[in-house]
């Protein structure tokens, strides 16, 4: 996985980390709203294979966006040398 190309240099207030820190934010505050959506999806029984198709889309979208950020955050952590 890559890193997030916007994640090169924190390069103090304003910077790149800054822009970084905002992406990050709105990538999981999205995820959270595609989270609610497919709950509401998949406690609907009535839903169609169509609205569980797009919440599952939806969901791995987000999930793969996160995940994103999770690696490039760990890759900006000082090696603790333990593993």
């Amino acid at each position: 996985m890559l890193p997030l190309p916007y994640v090169v240099d924190e390069g103090g207030p304003g910077g790149r980390g800054d822009l970084a820190d905002k992406v990050e934010e709105e990538q999981i505050e999205c995820g959270n709203v595609v989270l609610e959506g497919a709950q509401e999806v998949l406690a609907d029984e009535a839903a169609g294979e169509v609205a569980v198709r797009f919440a599952l889309t939806q969901a791995v979208l987000s999930l793969r966006d996160v995940l994103l950020i999770a690696h490039s955050r760990g890759e900006r952590l000082p090696d603790s040398g333990v593993r």
